[in-house]
């Protein structure tokens, strides 16, 4: 067993120390060694390390994205890294602080530590995995660390390629994809799956990943299924090449359905929907009708949003539902039809309609239409775009779009003219859905729909959903601080960092708890959101913004009826709470003496 001291530290996120923080102490104790964490938030320190501490420390690691005074460390060994890289690869930083220290990395009484290292070379794996979710941003991350600890622990070589919002971190080399024994995707979006050609591949949903990350493990070495070879490959050694009917099964059998599809879609449109309302938003601050001015900075604030943002936000769903299906060829004819279907006035069901139309024409074009090896080239650039362009264009103009405009069109005066019982009704499903599984599909589901109405000006299910996003990590944090006894000295630390990520509107900060005891925690949240969803319609509150959290409420006129907004949150907040520490059981702390042993 080794003694760690830690200091985490980011002067622009406090999020980041926290939970850098908390991914050191849980890793570390994980692996039976003693571990100490000072967090430098911007606005405060915490657990603050004390001389006599440090004095008995064999490793400081600094969680760092600042510099900082190290002379209280002198004479220790000390391993530098990111708030971002300790959150994203805690084994691995741990692992390489050990190196530089000279100390053995498992020093765990643990049986299953016991058992990794004593793992045989025939049974060690090398696997290779790529995480990816709709947003980019909570599960991506949780699903690549689930999957680098439990095959860490089963003695099993990894690496995990985070395809996140901000693009692709840690990215697989060919020679990590040649040398590895099989491939994981845990993704809840499309993956192009390409260059993993003749390797055996396993897929799961990045829910998946995060909540059995062992057995998705154990699954993809008794599941994986072989990629076809990439097309126009001749197999090695003489082999034959694979028939066209082998790679048309292989194909077949590796595409997604078609929520799957949706979910790539909103996952691309997600960014251009929140720079485009939060510049709306801000447009307000001089006035709900300032930007009618020609010429002022609020006019130009709407052109940017409303006029550029949201007229790309239906095409580029529709370019990229059209992407997963049939990949680049989907492309071209999947940002045209959705461009029609905003012009026609098809608007988000429009665009729906015309990414998986566009997706799937495309592909059967790719797939049937065979032209002489000397003219193969005209096919990306000429023959594929042109036909599948005409005839998903067709179709809109003529089959689909008038049909889905008047359906459109009379959802949302139906949306717009419904009484309050039925808005509270509406909320109330909204906001169960928001906490059902805090940043999954059927979050993303109700998130997607409401984000569609703001295209015709229908803004309260908007404000219904972030309302509904926001209390269940801000009730969990306020829990774990009301009520310490019910959870557990990792919790009440990540409790902190759940209170920036819920007033961020990031519902994720929820999943943790919900994980550990879903049964009491997540009907205790769903409640709680469906309450402020429910209250949120009630009041007749809308929200112009799509994203922000608490940090939109400052703008004035993005919110409309702030002051019941606000109390719709905290009774929310309030329940959620409430229910947490009527319904969590206390925690039976054992004795530190007794858990050595």
């Amino acid at each position: 067993m080794a003694t760690i001291v830690a200091v985490s530290a980011s002067a622009e996120s406090r999020a980041h120390t926290l939970m850098a923080a908390e991914a050191l102490r849980k890793v570390a104790s994980d692996q039976g060694h003693d571990v100490l964490v000072e967090c430098r938030a911007p606005d405060e320190i915490t657990s603050p390390l004390k001389e006599e501490e440090i004095a008995k420390a064999d490793l400081v690691i600094l969680a760092i994205d600042e510099e900082i005074d190290q002379t209280p460390f002198t004479g220790l060994t000390i391993y530098k890294t990111t708030t971002s890289l300790a959150i994203r690869d805690t084994a691995g930083v741990l692992a390489k602080a050990f190196k530089a220290a000279g100390l053995p990395e498992q020093t765990s009484c643990d049986q299953h530590k016991e058992e990794a290292v004593s793992t045989s070379d025939e049974s060690k794996k090398r696997i290779v995995a790529v995480t990816s979710c709709p947003t980019g941003i909570a599960h991506t991350f949780m699903a690549a660390d689930a999957l680098k600890k439990k095959a860490t622990a089963a003695g099993h070589e990894i690496k995990v390629e985070t395809q996140g919002s901000v693009g692709a971190k840690d990215q697989l080399t060919p020679e990590d994809i040649a040398a590895a024994d099989v491939v994981i995707i845990s993704a809840d979006t499309h993956v192009d799956e390409s260059r993993f050609a003749g390797k055996p591949i396993y897929r799961s949903s990045v829910g998946a990943a995060v909540k059995d990350a062992a057995g998705v493990i154990a699954s993809a070495f008794s599941e994986a299924e072989t990629a076809a070879p990439a097309a126009g490959a001749g197999a090695q050694g003489g082999e034959k090449m694979q028939s066209l009917e082998e790679a048309k099964a292989a194909l077949k059998a590796s595409r997604s359905g078609p929520y799957k599809h949706l979910l790539t879609g909103v996952s691309y449109m997600l960014p251009v929907v929140v720079a485009g309302g939060l510049l709306i938003a801000l447009s307000f601050v001089f006035g709900i009708e300032a930007f009618k001015e020609e010429g002022t900075l609020a006019a130009a604030l709407m052109t940017i949003g409303g006029g550029a943002a949201f007229k790309l936000m239906v095409p580029v769903l529709a370019g990229f539902m059209a992407y997963s299906i049939a990949d680049r060829p989907g492309l071209t004819p999947g940002l045209i039809g959705g461009l029609l279907a905003v012009n026609l006035g098809a608007g988000f069901l429009g665009g729906i309609l015309a990414g998986f139309l566009a997706g799937y024409v495309a592909l059967w074009l790719r797939d049937n239409i065979k032209l002489p090896q000397s003219l193969e080239g005209l096919m990306p650039v000429l023959v594929l775009p042109l036909l599948s362009t005409a005839i998903v264009g067709l179709l809109m103009v003529y089959v689909i779009g008038e049909p889905v405009r008047y359906i459109n069109e009379s959802l949302t005066a139906m949306l717009q003219s419904m009484n309050q019982t039925n808005a509270v009704i509406l909320g109330l499903v909204l906001g169960a859905m928001m906490a059902f599984d805090m940043g999954g599909p059927v979050n993303k589901a109700a998130y997607a729909f409401s984000v569609g109405l703001l295209t015709s000006d229908t803004f309260g299910p908007m404000a219904a959903v972030m309302a509904a996003g926001m209390t269940p990590p801000l009730g969990l944090s306020i829990a774990t601080f009301i009520a310490k006894n019910r959870f557990t000295k990792e919790e009440h630390e990540a409790g902190k960092a759940a209170f920036v990520l819920g007033l961020s509107f990031i519902t994720e900060g929820a999943i943790p708890y919900a994980a550990k005891d879903p049964l009491r925690v997540i009907p205790s949240i769903m409640v709680g959101s469906a309450l402020t969803g429910a209250l949120s319609m009630y009041f007749g509150c809308g929200l112009r913004a799509p994203h922000g959290g608490a940090f939109v409420l400052a703008i004035p006129n993005a919110v409309s009826n702030l002051p019941m907004y606000i109390l719709s949150i905290l009774i929310g907040t309030a329940v959620t709470t409430a229910l947490l520490v009527i319904l969590k059981r206390p925690v039976n702390e054992v004795p530190q003496t007794v858990a050595a042993e």
